[in-house]
Formats: C-alpha cells, sequence, structure tokens
C-alpha cells in the first residue's frame, strides 16, 4: 500500500469548506421546496401503491413495473417510502430528502477530491501532491461548483429524478470509503471503510442501472493513485474487488426483472440500436456543452433522430478524439485518464441501451460534471507559477465567486420554472418546438385545468409532428368530448383503436360515447372488448352494466356490476346503479338495501377516478 497522506493540519478550513457548501446548496434550491409533483412522479409516488406501508417491505422492495422510475430499483422506492411515511403526498419532506441527498453528494466529492491531491504522488510521472490547504481549496471549489451548477436541477428539483442523485451519493460513497481505507494505517479499520464501500456499492445497484461501472472506476482509481500498477492493485486487493463486482449480479436481476422498462427503453425496440447510437454523439457534445454555457436547460428534450451522416460525423469525430485522448491518458496511468473514464462510463448505460422515450436528458449528466469541473479547475490552477499559489489560494475566492454566482442565479431561475406543470411544459415546448410528447403533455395540463381549445391545438401540434402516435389521438378525443365534439371524439378513438387495437381504454371511452349515441350494440363490442383486454378495470365492467342495464339484459347487467364492486368495493354509483336493476326486477328489498348503500357511500364519496 503507497504511504498514507499527511494527517490533516487544517480541519477548521475543512470545516468552513464543508459549512459554505451546505450553505450554498440549501440556499440556491430554496425555492424548490414548494415544487409540485410533475410529468413521471405522479405514477412513481402517487399512484405507487408500494410506499404506502413503510413496515411492509416486502412491497417497498418490490416495486410496480410497466416502465415506471421505481420499476427494479428497490433502494429509491425505498426512499419515496420513507417520505411517505413522513409526509403523504405533501411535496416538502420530498424535495428536503433531494436536498439533503445532493448536499451530501457534494460532501463526498469534496472528501474524494480533496484527499486525492493530497495522495504522495500518481503514477507515470504525474504528480498530484498538493499541501493541505491547496488540496482543500481545490476539493471546495470542485464540490461547490458542481453542487449549485443549474446542470444538477433535474436530478434535484424533479422529485423521481432522485434515481439519478441518490445513485450518484452511492457511487460517490463507494470510492470514498475506498480511499479512507487506502489512508487508514490501522488493519481494522480499513476493513471497516472497505466493508462501507461495498454496502454502498451494493445499494447503489438497488437504486440505478448506471451505478454498473463504480466497481471498474475504483479498480482504475486504485492503479493510477494507490498502488503502482493495475496489477498490483489486483494482487493486493482481488478479494474486495470480486466481491464489489459481484453487487453487479444484484443490479443485473432487477435489470432482467424489468425487461424493456415498459417498452422504453432495450435492444428488442422499434428502432434500432445503430439508429440510437447516431444520436449520441450529439447529446454527449451537448452534454459539454451545457456544463460550460448551461443558460438554455430542457425538461423533455423527446426524441431526435439524426438525419444523414452530416449531421453525425462532425459530433462523432469529437466524441472519438475525445475518446482517444482519454485512452492515451489511461495508458499512461494519469489523473486525466481516470476522469475521462468516469465521464464516459457513467454515461455509458443511458448512451449504449437504446431508448424511444429521450435521446438526451439533462439528469444523466449529475455524475459526468464532476469529471468535467474537476479537470477545468485542475487544469485552470495548474497554470499558477508554483512562487504565486500562496497569494491565489487567499485570494482565490473572488475568480471562484465570480462563476459561482452566475450559476447559483441560473438554478435559482431554473427551480422557478418548475413552479407548475404548466409554465415547465409552456418551456418545454417553446425551447422544443418538434418535440411531440412535450405538446402531448402540455396538452394534458390545459385539458385537466378544462382549457380544452387550447388542449386541443396542443394534441393536434403532436399529431402533425407524429402522426401514428395512438396516445394523442386518445388525448384528443378526451378534450373533443369535453368541448361537446362527440363524432370528432368518436374518430379519434376510432384512429387510436387503429393503431392499437388493445386499447383498453380507447375501447371504453368510445363505448360510452357509442352508447350516449344511441349506438348499443356497438358500444357493448368496446366495452366487452376492454373488460376482455383488461380484466380489472372497474370502469369498463361498469360502463357494460349500464348498457347491459338500458337494453334490458338485466342479469348481464347485474354480473357487471358484481364484477365492478369486486374490484372497488367502494364504487357506490355499482351500488345504486344495481338498487335500480334489482326495482326492476321487482326485488324491492334488496334494491333498498342497495340504494342505501349508495347512499352512505356517497356522503364519503367513496369512488375510483375516471381511466
Amino acid at each position: 500500500m503507497a504511504p498514507a497522506p499527511p494527517r490533516e493540519e487544517n480541519q477548521l478550513g475543512s470545516a468552513i469548506a464543508a459549512t459554505v457548501i451546505i450553505l450554498a446548496t440549501t440556499a440556491v434550491y430554496a425555492n424548490s421546496w414548494s415544487v409540485p409533483f410533475v410529468f413521471d412522479d405522479q405514477a412513481a409516488i402517487l399512484h405507487n401503491p408500494s410506499i404506502r406501508q413503510l413496515t411492509d417491505l416486502g412491497a417497498v422492495f418490490s416495486p410496480p413495473s410497466e416502465g415506471l422510475t421505481v420499476d427494479g430499483r428497490p433502494i429509491l422506492n425505498l426512499s419515496l417510502a420513507i417520505n411517505y411515511a413522513i409526509s403523504g403526498t405533501s411535496t416538502w419532506s420530498y424535495h428536503a430528502l433531494n436536498v439533503i441527498i445532493h448536499i451530501m453528494a457534494a460532501l463526498t466529492l469534496f472528501g474524494i477530491v480533496r484527499r486525492t491531491f493530497m495522495r504522495p504522488t500518481g503514477n507515470g510521472g504525474t504528480t498530484v501532491k498538493r499541501e493541505t490547504n491547496e488540496a482543500t481549496a481545490l476539493g471546495f471549489a470542485v464540490a461547490l461548483l458542481w453542487s449549485v451548477h443549474p446542470l444538477q436541477t433535474e436530478s434535484v428539483t424533479y422529485v423521481i429524478q432522485r434515481a439519478e442523485s441518490l445513485m450518484g451519493l452511492f457511487y460517490l460513497l463507494t470510492l470514498y470509503c475506498f480511499i479512507r481505507a487506502m489512508d487508514s494505517a490501522v488493519g481494522g479499520v480499513a476493513f471497516r471503510w472497505l466493508a462501507l464501500s461495498w454496502l454502498a456499492c451494493l445499494f447503489g445497484m438497488g437504486t440505478k442501472e448506471v451505478m454498473v461501472s463504480a466497481p471498474l472506476m475504483v479498480f482504475l482509481y486504485d492503479g493510477i493513485f494507490v498502488a503502482d500498477g493495475w496489477r498490483t492493485a489486483l494482487f493486493r486487493r482481488w478479494r474486495y474487488f470480486v466481491l464489489l463486482a459481484l453487487t453487479t449480479g444484484v443490479l443485473l436481476a432487477l435489470a432482467f426483472r424489468t425487461g424493456s422498462r415498459g417498452g422504453t427503453s432495450g435492444f428488442g425496440l422499434a428502432i434500432t440500436p445503430w439508429m440510437y447510437w447516431q444520436t449520441q454523439f450529439q447529446a454527449v457534445a451537448h452534454y459539454l456543452w451545457l456544463s460550460f454555457w448551461p443558460g438554455t436547460l430542457i425538461f423533455d428534450y423527446g426524441v431526435q433522430w439524426t438525419s444523414g451522416a452530416a449531421e453525425v460525423v462532425p459530433f462523432a469525430v469529437l466524441v472519438g478524439l475525445l475518446a482517444l485522448a482519454v485512452g492515451v491518458a489511461l495508458w499512461q496511468r494519469r489523473a486525466a485518464g481516470f476522469l475521462g473514464v468516469f465521464f464516459f462510463a457513467i454515461l455509458a448505460p443511458t448512451s449504449l441501451v437504446p431508448g424511444n422515450r429521450q435521446t438526451l436528458a439533462e439528469h444523466r449528466m449529475y455524475l459526468p460534471l464532476a469529471a468535467v469541473i474537476v479537470l477545468v479547475v485542475g487544469w485552470a490552477y495548474s497554470l499558477i507559477p508554483i512562487a504565486r499559489r500562496r497569494n491565489f489560494l487567499a485570494m482565490g475566492w473572488l475568480p471562484l465567486a465570480l462563476v459561482a454566482l452566475p450559476l447559483a442565479v441560473l438554478t435559482i431561475g431554473r427551480n422557478e420554472i418548475y413552479q407548475s406543470e404548466l409554465k415547465l411544459y409552456r418551456d418545454t415546448v417553446t425551447q422544443r418546438p418538434g418535440n411531440a410528447s412535450a405538446h402531448t403533455n402540455l396538452g394534458n395540463i390545459l385539458r385537466d385545468a378544462q382549457r380544452n381549445e387550447e388542449a386541443i391545438a396542443q394534441y393536434e401540434e403532436a399529431l402533425r409532428l407524429r402522426p401514428n402516435y395512438p396516445q394523442v389521438h386518445y388525448d384528443l378525443a378526451l378534450a373533443l368530448a369535453g368541448s361537446n365534439q362527440m363524432a370528432e371524439a368518436m374518430a379519434h378513438y376510432a384512429e387510436a383503436l387503429h393503431l392499437k387495437p388493445d386499447y383498453a381504454e380507447a375501447h371504453n371511452n368510445l363505448g360510452i360515447l357509442l352508447s350516449r349515441a344511441g349506438r348499443d350494440t356497438e358500444a357493448l363490442g368496446h366495452l366487452s372488448e376492454a373488460v376482455r383486454l383488461k380484466a380489472n378495470y372497474t370502469e369498463a365492467h361498469f360502463n357494460l352494466g349500464l348498457v347491459f342495464a338500458r337494453i334490458g339484459r338485466t342479469q348481464e347487467a347485474i354480473n357487471e356490476f358484481e364484477a365492478t364492486l369486486r374490484l372497488s368495493p367502494g364504487f357506490y354509483r355499482a351500488h345504486e346503479a344495481m338498487g335500480y336493476v334489482l326495482q326492476v326486477l321487482g326485488r324491492g328489498s334488496e334494491a333498498a338495501a342497495e340504494l342505501e348503500t349508495a347512499a352512505r357511500m356517497r356522503d364519503g364519496h367513496s369512488e375510483p377516478g375516471r381511466k
């Protein structure tokens, strides 16, 4: 083992640096606590039954699938269950924990950078040792810039993207605890730090799949900064690295369970891997641009496929040259090589596994941004002559403030845009007018606000951009029906079914409109298909029962109402409808009991929402 760095002589400096990081991060995210649940928050939190009982660990560690953000991520789901136990569906505790996670990650990054700069020497002739004050100042600069950078807002302010920040915390803790073990002279202390490193890695694997590269990065760190090469690192600590690598088995098992994440990612999608990979050269270049100039951030980039080689080649050349430079630096076991691999390794899972929902997403830069900032800060500091560095440390707060303050202001401003879904998606469609999904989601928000005409305009624009989009035809039909344009609504439900014949919700809603138009035979066909496709579809059973009752098929109506109540015992309208049918059959006492139950439940408003 390489000799440990000198004992920290400036604990006060470290404490002050940590305090400033905590206060600065808290300040820039103070206006995020009132941000509502947006987009995927609603499915993963508001409609996630597995987080309702923290004591039911079986449910907590088996989050629902169907492509939700929590799918296959039990540690993420556990964190949400803790929040639910504290504040239910009130958002304050969720945002508080997100900010705490981000602060802890920033402090961990501070510790990693500081201790790395204090290590006696690197390999390949690269000297990394700094005096304690220098190392503390460099670590502080990196962690402060990283924590207040506006590129982090999506991972902190958008609650469910805690998946990225929590995974990032465990990733950094895995590396930090390893470094602490290497800096420990006492064997027992070193063992405990290694055990904590392994535990952090295991928890990270249960948080998000991007954690997969953590064992590799710890091994590379050992070979570059601690041992005299990777062979020596493996010889000395092979048991630890084997145990660390085995944690990926947990990740693979969880990932296998999720399949294609509800048809949104994986190699079995309609899009080819090459089609997706071509978009990632521009994505990496854009991530780097935002690292230095984060003036225009976008909540939802959607998909943007490349149109030809002329669009791909310039970015492919840029990324290729960067990868080549990283390879050379890694071969020489230099610090820049480690940072480059860190950057590309963390982006690799989302850059290599095809997805059809977003080809670019800012939360993916949560950890890679640290590599960019470390490289820039270290390079800038290396330009200062040695003789002037002591004076620079005394006045270094000024250039740091000139960079950190604008970043903080941008972060605060970005958090303001998250204050309402309407504001967030209006900003998104302004910045990304070709994003059909963003227009659809804005339409949904407007429709929920009873602004149907504006919603219709957004859906029509989404269909112009993506004509064969069954979900948009369905959403447009809902808005048209809300504007009493029934014929047009039925046409779009029919088109949704033409594009997606197994669309149970479209069958149900079209059946309702057909029934209202007096076309009961056609309505029966669609409603029967809805319950066949989705046996637990409460409203479809109820609507089918209503049509059966209207055409005099009373026993079949009763059967459907009973099915409705089996699925949702508190659905008072089913009791009410059952009572009227029983009255028609002359079963007065039974009818009275059902109507009395309906009246009692109606007072409690116990009824499922529309689907």
